[in-house]
């Protein structure tokens, strides 16, 4: 039976601040920020980084649904990309490729302490 280590959610305001400050200042001039919020926390609900005990799953979509997942024995390169101000508020990405593919299979942008993420795959990895 697989047991779950972490379930996380890309940050929103935490992952790109300026962004999400420039919609909060369309909603009170016109309202339409509001509607970008929306689809932007959609999205953001419905992607989904699951770390259990053998595998790293991707989860996407709302309507239609996206899968992808890389068992952490086949994983050979995991890496963290993290911006200026992504370090500031500890979000950033984190892409993964496995043994099977020269391409990277996993990438999730304004994933919250990504640091923590890729220690928690190396402690099943290895």
């Amino acid at each position: 039976m697989e047991v779950e280590s972490c379930r996380v959610h890309p940050s929103m305001w935490r992952s790109n601040p300026l962004l999400f400050i420039a919609y909060l200042c369309l909603i009170l001039l016109f309202g339409i920020g509001l509607i970008f919020l929306l689809i932007w926390w959609i999205k953001s609900k419905n992607t989904t980084l699951i770390v259990t005990d053998k595998r790293t799953i991707l989860q996407q979509g709302l309507l239609s649904r996206y899968t992808n997942e890389v068992m952490h024995a086949h994983i050979r390169n995991i890496q963290v990309q993290q911006s200026m101000m992504e370090r500031l508020f500890n979000t950033g990405t984190i892409k993964i490729a496995s043994a099977g593919t020269g391409d990277i299979e996993i990438t999730v942008s304004g994933i919250p302490a990504p640091n923590r993420i890729k220690t928690v795959i190396d402690h099943y990895r290895l």
